[in-house]
Formats: structure tokens, sequence, C-alpha cells
């Protein structure tokens, strides 16, 4: 099956950086007197910087920092944190491994910009893994638009039908999807039980359940209609 490609998505299905983009964000955010706690940032999950900031102030406007000048101390925080404390998520590092054993054509899709992106492929040793490599922050609209995915596709020259997708947020998997992707979902344990879920076409606990038989038992399974 080598005419099918998988795409991943980086936080939260390669590195565990969610909970550090959490308290990059409430660090930042409160400094500027936004009462950002932890347990609101599940609301912008998936969505680009520029877009978490925007969210923010039109909730909650500050004066001083512009927008710009906010999402970039955002990045600046994520990227230190990455680099001392990003660790992988169970079983990535290994699929994407597998992919590569498979022939598979393989991308990466994700919504953080890609000076994050290489940051990341380097602290996982994933550096020469992928094929292509691409970030919303090049698109007019980040997920759950399809653009990324849709790009991505057209780079690695294969139709968005024969792509398949591995996400955690529920943005994610509608932009593959309305991007005409099979979609496999990892979602994070405290979003499990998200109805909305149900639009994927599987959804996993980790990337642990995947080696090859299953992997291949997947893809015959996605691609026999």
């Amino acid at each position: 099956m080598v005419d099918i490609a998988a795409i991943f998505d980086m936080d939260g299905v390669l590195i565990d950086s969610e909970p550090l983009w959490c308290k990059a964000e409430v660090e930042v955010f409160n400094n500027l007197g936004v009462p950002l706690k932890h347990s609101m940032c599940s609301q912008t999950m998936g969505l680009r910087t520029d877009e978490v900031v925007s969210h923010w102030y039109a909730q909650f406007p500050w004066t001083g920092a512009n927008q710009s000048a906010v999402a970039e101390r955002i990045l600046d925080r994520v990227g230190e944190l990455m680099a001392t404390e990003g660790k992988p998520m169970p079983g990535a590092i290994e699929a994407v491994q597998l992919c590569r054993r498979m022939h598979l054509p393989l991308a990466l899709a994700t919504s953080s910009p890609i000076r994050l992106v290489y940051l990341v492929l380097k602290r996982l040793g994933l550096q020469d893994a992928f094929d292509v490599l691409n970030s919303a922050e090049t698109e007019v609209f980040g997920k759950p638009h399809p653009a990324v995915y849709l790009t991505t596709a057209r780079r690695l020259g294969v139709h968005p039908s024969k792509c398949f997708a591995v996400e955690d947020s529920v943005r994610g998997m509608l932009s593959a999807k309305t991007a005409g992707m099979r979609c496999i979902v990892v979602p994070a344990s405290e979003e499990r039980e998200n109805p909305q879920f149900s639009a994927a076409d599987i959804v996993l606990d980790s990337l642990t359940a995947i080696d090859q038989a299953w992997l291949e038992r997947a893809m015959n399974s996605l691609y026999s209609a």
C-alpha cells in the first residue's frame, strides 16, 4: 500500500506539549491581567498561537503589548519549555519509525510555527523522519480549516483521500476530515468522552497500540471501500 500516506500532528501526538503550552499561556496572559486558568486552556486547543491570543483578547482585552508581541512571548516560553521538559507521547516515536520502515510517505502537519517544529524534532531525534513538514502559520486559516492538510497532501504528491492523519484534538480531526482524509484520533485522557470524536475513523487510547500488524489491518479497513 505504498500509495497511502501518513500525516502526523505534532502537539499532543508526537510530543506531550499541551501542558507546556498551557503553562506558557497562563504565565504570559496572567502577566497581562488576563485571568486564564489551566482548566481554560482546552478551549483553544489546536489553534495557532495568533488565534489563541485573539481569542483571549476578545474576552479580556488588555492594554500595552500588542497581540503579535504577546504571541511571540508565548512562543519563546514554549520553546524554552519544550527544549528542557519536552517528552514524547507514548508510542509516538515508534509509530513514526514504523511508518518509515513500511515506506509510507510521511508528513507532519501542525498548528505550531516551523521554528518549534525543528526544535521538537531535534528533541525527539526525528529530524530526518518526515518527507514533508508543514505549519499552518503559512496558511490563511488554521485548523479546523482543512488548508494545512490539503497543502501537506499536495506537497507529498498523494491525493487527500489516500492519506490518514493522526490527531489528538477535535479541531485537528475536523481539519483532516474536511480535507477528505481518514483520521486516527488519540485524545487526551480528559477528552476521550467527547462525543465529537465519533467523527473519527479510529479512536485510540495511545499510539502504543500501533504495530505493523495493527497498521496493516487499519489501512485495509480504512481504504477497502
